[in-house]
C-alpha cells in the first residue's frame, strides 16, 4: 500500500460521495423505482440542488451506481489474478467470491438483474451499463475458462453464468448455504473439464474502485 498525503477532501466532494453512497445503499436494498429523489436527499443530508449539480437526473445515478458495483466487480476479478497465476485455482476463487457474496446477511441478489427487472427498454441508459458489465464479465470467465483447457469455453462460460446467476436467486429467496452448495457443485464440475490450461493466461485485469455487494 502506498505511504502517501491525500490533500482534504473538499466538503462538495463529501456531498457527492454522500449520495452515491446513499443512493447504492437504497437501491440495492429496496429496489430503483422504490426510491424517490427526496428519500436519497434527506437521507444523504445534501440540497436538491447539490444532487442535481453533480448527478442531473435520476437516471444517471442509476448508472454512477451500477458503475459503481461495475467497479467493484472489477476489482475482484483484478483481485484473484493478482493471487495465483493458475487459471484453475483462479476459477475456484472467483466461485469462492461469488458465494461469498450471496452468504452475506444482507445479500439482496444480483443488483444487476434486479435493475434488468425494472428497466425494460434494451436502449435505456442502465440496460447499456448492465449490458456493457455482462459483456466484460463474460469475457473475463470466458478467458479464464479458455486458459485453463476447457475443451467448450464458450460453452462453459455460458453455463457458469447460468449456475451463478440461479445461485443467487435462490440464495435470494432461500437458504444462501444451499445455493452456495449447488453452485459449488455445477461450477466444480464444469472445472473439472478444464485439463489445466497454460498458467500463465492472458486475461485482461480488472479495474480499482468500491462498493458494496457485487456481481461477482
Amino acid at each position: 500500500m502506498e505511504d502517501r498525503h491525500e490533500a482534504p477532501v473538499q466538503p462538495a466532494t463529501h456531498a457527492k460521495v454522500r449520495i452515491l453512497d446513499t443512493a447504492n445503499r437504497l437501491f440495492y436494498n429496496e429496489g430503483v423505482h422504490s426510491v424517490g429523489i427526496d428519500r436519497i436527499i434527506a437521507e444523504a443530508g445534501v440540497t436538491k440542488t447539490t444532487l442535481y449539480k453533480y448527478y442531473k437526473s435520476k437516471e444517471l445515478l442509476t448508472v454512477s451506481y451500477l458503475q459503481l458495483r461495475d467497479n467493484y466487480v472489477r476489482d475482484i476479478v483484478a483481485s484473484l489474478q493478482a493471487q495465483t497465476e493458475d487459471p484453475i485455482e483462479r476459477l475456484h476463487l472467483l466461485v469462492e467470491a461469488i458465494a461469498g457474496e450471496a452468504e452475506k446477511p444482507d445479500f439482496r441478489g444480483c443488483p444487476f438483474i434486479n435493475a434488468t427487472a425494472q428497466f425494460s427498454d434494451p436502449q435505456h441508459p442502465v440496460r447499456l451499463a448492465i449490458t456493457e458489465h455482462r459483456r466484460w464479465y463474460s469475457e473475463q470467465v470466458e478467458h479464464m475458462f479458455r486458459d485453463a483447457g476447457h475443451p467448450d469455453p464458450l460453452q462453459a462460460r455460458d453455463d457458469f453464468f447460468l449456475a451463478r446467476d440461479g445461485a443467487y436467486a435462490s440464495a435470494n429467496l432461500g437458504d444462501p448455504a444451499t445455493a452456495t452448495a449447488a453452485l459449488r457443485r455445477m461450477t466444480g464440475r464444469l472445472i473439472g473439464q478444464a485439463s489445466g490450461g497454460q498458467a500463465s493466461g492472458g486475461q485482461a485485469s480488472g479495474g480499482q474502485a468500491s462498493g458494496g455487494h457485487s456481481e461477482a
